[in-house]
């Protein structure tokens, strides 16, 4: 589960890691009626799950209020990278000296933690990462022994703060990987962290993903969960049935088994192929759950083309078929589609199939060949 910008910053003050004060509004009536307590300039934030606010225009420096009310309706419901913007946070600005990146990752390659810092902060640490590696201290965390004090000061060495705020630097550092372990993150990311003339630290930005799997220990958690577009929908197939990811590819996938489906993203990118979503109908025979992966996957306007994927175990291929002729029937579909149906009443799910529009094959390399090939409009 992701944490909004504002709701990370709650969770911040909790545990004392210092961030300015804020109003969050969902509403022009809401704006109306915020205290005017801030004072000016103030910074007026789109509250999303996708980062590049700033160059999409969803972070705006208001001087006085009729800026602030101006910029406040210019980025309340705009769209960023898909997303609708429904909730605004007004905050105070900040004198910024400088600016860092501060992040503790769960880092399963070495069955532990990872602190990350550069003194790049305010950029997209991938950018970074790409571009000046050497710009970025990363330090692993045995999760036996855990973040100790000197490992805090080090961060400050390799960030040249000043003597002087190290020792503020480090009580951020240790109160970050309290939060993280506390709360069972697989992610805590201030971004930036940033430190004023005056020599105070404020942590402007925030980023947190708690590990879903630990959400029994955390259930006052739940009162944060907000859906992004994408997530909206993947909860939505989650409650029919449907395991349903979105991915940036052109061909849909419709497959029954997670195995099966993984191999089936695996032979479209072997053919130069991009994958539009991971979904797994599972191993249940209801002709409603291909109706509802037909009308799921037909919302994402990038697929270009449908591969359905049916190994018959459990599953029948013929209350597949069935199921997929009423989802044509009730949906409009103009994409091409390609199935492959093997097992369970293959033969009585591929008659139901003969004289349809559809394109039937036998093997799935068949059909990630032609299914990219349909995609391409070729």
């Amino acid at each position: 589960m992701k944490l909004l910008e504002y709701q990370g910053k709650e969770v911040f003050h909790r545990y004392g890691i210092p961030v300015e004060k804020c109003h969050v509004l969902k509403s022009v009536s809401e704006l109306k009626n915020m205290p005017d307590d801030l004072g000016y300039p103030v910074v007026v934030k789109a509250q999303v799950h996708v980062g590049g606010r700033g160059k999409a225009g969803g972070v705006k420096l208001a001087h006085n209020h009729e800026e602030m009310e101006t910029y406040f309706k210019e980025i309340m419901g705009m769209t960023i990278k898909g997303e609708k913007v429904e909730i605004v946070c007004v905050t105070q600005a900040v004198n910024i000296e400088k600016e860092f990146y501060l992040s503790i990752v769960l880092d399963r390659e070495n069955n532990g933690f990872t602190l990350m810092a550069s003194g790049e902060g305010g950029m997209e640490i991938e950018q970074v990462a790409k571009e000046s590696p050497e710009k970025i201290l990363f330090l692993h965390i045995n999760p036996l022994i855990g973040l100790l004090p000197y490992h805090a000061r080090e961060v400050g060495f390799f960030l040249n703060i000043p003597k002087e705020n190290i020792s503020a630097l480090s009580k951020i550092i240790l109160k970050l990987y309290t939060l993280f372990r506390e709360n069972d993150l697989t992610l805590a990311e201030i971004n930036p962290l940033v430190i004023t003339p005056k020599g105070d630290f404020y942590a402007i930005d925030s980023k947190m993903i708690i590990d879903d799997n630990a959400m029994i220990r955390h259930k006052d958690w739940e009162a944060y969960r907000t859906l992004s577009g994408d997530e909206k929908i993947e909860h939505e197939a989650k409650e029919k049935g449907l395991s349903y990811i979105k991915l940036d590819g052109n061909v849909g996938c419709i497959v029954n088994g997670a195995g099966l489906a993984m191999a089936t993203m695996d032979l479209i990118k072997k053919y130069g192929g991009n994958p539009a979503n991971f979904l797994d109908v599972g191993g249940s025979s209801r002709p409603q759950k291909m109706i509802d992966a037909i009308e799921i996957i037909t919302r994402d306007k990038n697929v270009k083309s449908i591969f359905i994927n049916i190994f018959g175990g459990i599953t029948r291929c013929d209350d597949i078929a069935k199921g997929l002729l009423q989802a044509i029937k009730k949906i409009n579909i103009e994409l091409p589609i390609v199935i492959r149906l093997t097992g369970t009443n293959e033969k009585e799910g591929k008659a139901l199939l003969e004289g349809t529009s559809l394109h039937t094959v036998s093997s799935m390399k068949e059909g990630a060949q032609l299914s990219i090939k349909l995609a391409k409009g070729v």
